[in-house]
């Protein structure tokens, strides 16, 4: 099975990652007002003046585009990362477009990209197959005869389709997802993790929370459930989907909250596999391991312990009825996109629909492009990097981290409350991150994933399990700190704890984050708040918590980390004081790495931005200063509108606050004040001592 429901859910969600992901397509009628290409590089025509910017720094740098945008109909949200999107989705679309139309020699990256474009954009043939692409699958589901039979199963179902660390991705349909990377408490060593999974919705909460909004979407969940069954010809459809909710029931409540999967220090547990029978009985550990081709495993990174007892009891104490028709449901539902179109369609209609408020189900080419990159990423972000890409590029962004970096470690060395020890473990940090930028120096082989052009589910099955492949083939090899884990084509950056690592890609390095032709300011606003964001992710609240070999160790004196630990407090309880409905509230301690990252990042490019003038002031420019075009800048970056019923979603389940929310990260910085003569009596207005440094 594969996961698929953040990528609809979350579209165009925008998203910087310690972590995380975007993803989406569809055409945006508000793009074309963020295109750069002017000196000033700042949308002025996005901008309402009228709004005094201590009371609404938002709305002022965003007011008019907030007012005239439409969300598209095939998404859940739109904003400035949708821009870039949309010029990359552009771009690839002319890239693949060649290689399907063109000669492709058979076995090569061309051929596999032309066949699975042409296999996933055939829908006739699709639904012409119906049920019979997945009819094996059912049928081994469906010939389970006990536990030790159904623990292989499951063994055989696992995927490498989480990232805690990384992405923090946590979710899988599959009832336990791997990943592959150096163990929390192994270092150099690398060793699977094992996740829970097994929901259809995005996490516990979904399950289990008394909230009215909560419930109704459960009921909806169940007759999706039954609706889903019914199209694909299963009989009994609404008993068995009662079954299929019931059971997921139980999972949730076995499941560690999302605060919870985001602690990495309370995650680190190591088993050996004689531990699993020890400490998390009820499955045929042996049957599972070897179904799941995890026999050369000694060590695991048990990273939801006391769920994988819990679920393992469970597939003991559950009716074997109940596991086989969650199996075959599963299996149908997360590839739906690939089955016929009445699966097809009833799948959007709840997750994009229900869970997300999206009222089309975006067009199948756009579909087919995105279908590509997760499949093929490389092979596609190899052309894109060659054409799109250049050494120019390249070398002015990777000179913007170079200074950011530095800005970043004279904070640290000018702070006066931290222990030597302390400060030198942490600049130590910064010296050693190792920084990506546009692409890979290695590409991924792809050579035993065999793609036809006439069998678009086979050709999805296939790619997870090359994936799958793929990762385990790094286990007891030598750690790479060099591994990249986002294509060049995507809109988005990461920071990986454990490499000590950024990834900036390519497809993030352009307007509205990025223009060589734009001044100083605007780029430092824009693409060096995201550098900043991505470096200081090794200092948020999970970040600190790894030195710099990317080791899992408190390296911290208690009295150092007590007040690290209370400039985080503080800035939980001020994103706690937003709330995008009356009945619900950012939850800051969820958000808190991401917000800790904002912060001390866009300092740190404040710093580098003001160094790069060599004392010098910068021009009025259209009538605004220099310190003023950085700060809208980075606030038109977080241009974000979504749907209710995203938002919603995305409050509840999501470690990064909304973007209109992110943008307010300014209250913290003094030369924000000084920048447009905020005053005390403005609604933004935080008093020094309130304002959260973190970092200096």
């Amino acid at each position: 099975m594969k996961k698929k429901i953040f990528a609809v859910l979350l579209s165009t969600a925008a998203v910087l990652a310690g972590p995380v992901a975007c993803s989406g397509g569809g055409e945006d009628k508000a793009a074309a007002s963020y295109s750069i290409g002017t000196e000033i590089g700042i949308n002025k025509a996005a901008m309402d003046t009228s709004v005094n910017p201590g009371d609404d720094f938002y709305a002022y740098a965003n007011g008019n585009w907030q007012k005239t945008t439409e969300i598209p109909a095939d998404r859940s949200s739109t904003g400035a990362f949708y821009t870039a999107f949309l010029e990359t989705e552009k771009r690839n679309r002319e890239l693949i477009d060649a290689i399907v139309k063109g000669p492709v020699e058979k076995g090569t990256d061309q051929a596999r990209i032309a066949n699975f474009y042409k296999a996933y954009i055939d829908t006739p043939s699709i639904d012409k197959a119906g049920m019979k692409p997945v009819e094996p699958d059912l049928a081994r589901f469906a010939a389970i005869t006990d536990k030790a039979e159904l623990s292989k199963i499951l063994g055989e179902e696992v995927r490498a389709d989480v990232d805690p660390l990384n992405a923090t991705d946590f979710n899988t349909e599959n009832l336990f997802g791997v990943f592959v990377t150096q163990g929390l408490a192994t270092p150099g060593e690398v060793i699977p993790y094992l996740l829970q999974g097994g929901l259809g919705m995005p996490e516990r909460e979904y399950y289990l929370s008394p909230d009215p909004k909560m419930a109704s979407i459960r009921t909806a969940y169940q007759a999706y459930i039954a609706t889903l069954l019914t199209a694909a010809g299963v009989a009994d459809a609404d008993a068995k989907a009662k079954r299929i909710f019931d059971l997921e029931t139980k999972i949730a409540r076995a499941h560690a909250s999302r605060e919870e999967s985001e602690d990495f220090t309370k995650s680190a547990d190591v088993w050996t596999k004689a531990d699993f029978a020890k400490k998390a009985p009820g499955i045929d550990w042996p049957a599972f391991f070897s179904a799941a081709q995890l026999d050369g495993a000694d060590k695991f990174g048990a990273y939801h312990a006391k769920a994988i007892t819990g679920l393992s009891a469970l597939v003991a104490s559950q009716p074997l009825e109940a596991w086989k028709d969650w199996l075959a449901f599963h299996q149908i539902n997360s590839h739906a996109d690939v089955l016929p179109s009445a699966i097809d369609n009833a799948h959007f209609a709840f997750y994009g629909t229900i869970l997300s408020g999206t009222p089309e189900q975006r067009s199948r080419d756009k579909r087919a492009i995105a279908a590509v990159n997760q499949y093929l990423g490389d092979a596609v972000g190899r052309v894109y990097a060659e054409k799109y890409f250049p050494a120019s590029a390249k070398a002015e962004v990777s000179d913007m981290v170079d200074g950011i970096k530095a800005a970043f470690a004279k904070r640290v060395q000018a702070i006066d409350w931290m222990a030597p020890e302390t400060k030198k473990e942490a600049l130590k940090k910064v010296e050693t991150i190792q920084v990506g930028v546009g692409y890979p120096e290695t590409w991924r082989d792809y050579g035993s994933y065999q793609v036809s052009a006439d069998a678009a589910y086979a050709n999805e099955v296939a790619g997870e399990k090359a994936e799958y492949a793929h990762q385990l083939a790094k286990i007891g090899k030598p750690f790479d700190k060099g591994e990249w884990w986002m294509t060049p084509q995507t809109v988005n950056a990461v920071n990986l704890p454990v490499q000590n690592a950024l990834n900036f890609p390519a497809a993030i390095l352009q307007p509205p984050f990025f223009d060589p032709k734009a001044d100083p300011a605007y780029n430092y606003g824009a693409i060096g708040a995201v550098i900043g964001h991505e470096i200081s992710h090794s200092f948020d609240n999970n970040g600190a918590a790894f030195d710099s070999t990317g080791a899992l160790r408190n390296w911290w004196t208690d009295a150092d980390l007590k007040k690290f630990e209370e400039a985080g407090k503080a800035l939980a309880e001020q994103y706690d004081q937003y709330k995008p409905f009356p009945d619900l509230a950012v939850n800051g301690k969820l958000t808190l790495g991401e917000n800790i990252a904002d912060v001390a990042g866009l300092q740190a490019a404040y710093d580098a931005y003001r160094a790069s003038l060599k004392g010098k002031e910068a021009p009025v420019i259209d009538g605004f200063t220099g310190d003023q075009r950085f700060f809208i800048a980075y606030a038109q970056t977080w241009a974000t509108k979504m749907r209710d019923e995203a938002l919603r979603a995305r409050i509840a389940t999501d470690g990064h606050a909304p973007g209109m929310y992110r943008a307010l990260t300014v209250r913290n910085l003094d030369a924000w004040y000084k920048a447009f003569d905020v005053k005390p009596t403005d609604k933004l207005y935080l008093p020094p001592e309130k304002r959260v440094r973190v970092w200096g």
